[in-house]
């Protein structure tokens, strides 16, 4: 097992370079079949969301998997890395095992305890296995890091308090406005953090929503679950004059409102100001509506604020969680330092053996005529001896199974015994 990682995420790099990274879950199969042609590497999976952008591969036969990383990356984006080497970080081998248990346990989202992240991993999950993606190590620890998030929530009330960033965006709403009732909201994309935001909208007092979504089927399904109203995609400009906070979320590739868009709607408002909260990766919302008056608009970044002002009601439950995911890494790691350490505890073996049943010929005839039972109590006492000789390696190779300085150590036993290194 050789594994990588490499990302950018909320911390490390800011919105506008995490939307060039991003790869749309349409395509995320294409990009996976390309990663997967990369000479010596083995199993591979990507993760992109709004927040985060990474790529984990296994490569059991490159003694350096970076440059194959990097090369998918800078092909499939069509860029020179070195612009954005600043927000990458690289994670490798049991690294990367405890980065994927905290992703899937929201540990390491924005919002910590938001509940979309593990939803994110499970398809990131599903959609690597049917691109054949996933085989062995890596599906292993992927599938095993989804089984320490369920237990985090389960056992854990790091999420109870409902924190998610569409509930950050409805939070953010709030203070601008100081409540939210009788105000009108237009909800632009009908996926899974709309209907969110619409549900926290609604039980915060906003008086109406308005639904918008490229397909008009899945607006009026939302818009029935909250008594509101759907509006055709080609209709939002038109309605756009009525809302007072309008919370976009779509798949665009591109802007969706633009400053000359917002301006036209503004006369009709008179002077009562509208908000933005933009939600989505890439942005929907042009920043250069910000310049308008009576006109603002919040990206994801922007969440932040409000984040932070969770940060300690959540610092308890995050420890436990901590805990836990601590936990469930070590079984991991050591399950498959365990299944590594079968060749080379069978290798050992094999030249021990080797050399007793060497040392039992080239000493037979000195034995004389012995007697079947002599010729038995000899063998059995010389395979004692080799069994005792290799109690204490084994036993220290299996104790150590996980440990960060495991790998060293099984180096270091396979050259004591005179056992060269596998091929992969």
């Amino acid at each position: 097992m050789n594994l990588i990682l490499a990302g950018i995420n909320h911390r490390t790099a800011p919105v506008e370079v995490r939307e060039k990274m991003n790869i749309r879950e349409s395509r995320l199969a294409t990009a996976l079949s390309d990663l997967m042609r990369r000479e010596g590497i083995l199993e591979g999976i990507i993760l992109s969301t709004c927040n985060r952008v990474e790529v984990i591969a296994n490569a059991p036969g490159l003694k350096d998997p970076e440059p194959a990383v990097r090369g998918f990356l800078a092909d499939y984006h069509r860029c020179n890395l070195t612009a954005y080497e600043q927000h990458l970080y690289w994670l490798r081998q049991d690294a990367v095992v405890e980065h994927l248990f905290r992703v899937a346990s929201s540990l390491d989202s924005m919002v910590v305890g938001e509940p979309q992240i593990l939803g994110q991993v499970k398809q990131a999950f599903t959609i690597a296995q049917q691109a054949g993606a996933l085989r062995s190590e890596l599906r292993e620890v992927v599938n095993q890091a989804l089984v320490a998030g369920r237990r985090v929530r389960r056992e854990t009330a790091v999420g109870t308090a409902a924190i998610s960033i569409p509930y950050a965006a409805v939070e953010l709403a709030k203070k601008i406005f100081g409540s939210l009732d009788g105000k009108t909201v237009f909800v632009v994309g009908a996926g899974k953090m709309s209907e969110l935001a619409a549900r926290h909208l609604t039980s915060s007092g906003a008086k109406s929503i308005f639904v918008s979504n490229r397909t008009y089927e899945r607006a009026l399904e939302l818009a029935a679950l909250f008594h509101g109203e759907a509006v055709r995609f080609d209709a939002i400009f038109d309605h756009l004059a009525l809302a007072d906070i309008v919370i976009t979320s779509t798949g665009a590739p591109h802007f969706l409102i633009h400053k000359a868009d917002v301006e036209r709607s503004l006369p009709a408002r008179k002077n009562r100001p509208i908000f933005f909260v933009d939600i989505a990766v890439p942005r929907d919302v042009d920043p250069a509506v910000n310049e308008l008056e009576n006109a603002f608009v919040y990206d994801i970044d922007d969440l932040e604020q409000v984040v932070d002002a969770n940060k300690k009601q959540r610092a308890k439950e995050a420890a436990r969680a901590e805990d836990i995911v601590r936990q469930e890494a070590r079984k991991t790691m050591r399950r498959l330092a365990s299944r590594e350490l079968a060749p080379t505890i069978v290798a050992i073996e094999e030249r021990l053996n080797m050399i007793r049943e060497r040392e039992m010929a080239r000493f037979r005839g000195r034995f004389g005529s012995l007697t079947p039972e002599q010729r038995e109590a000899v063998e059995d006492l010389t395979q004692a001896i080799q069994n005792k000789v290799l109690h204490g390696p084994i036993s220290e190779l299996k104790s150590g199974a996980g440990n960060p300085e495991h790998r060293t150590l099984v180096q270091l036993i396979r050259r004591v015994f005179g056992v060269p290194e596998p091929r992969d």
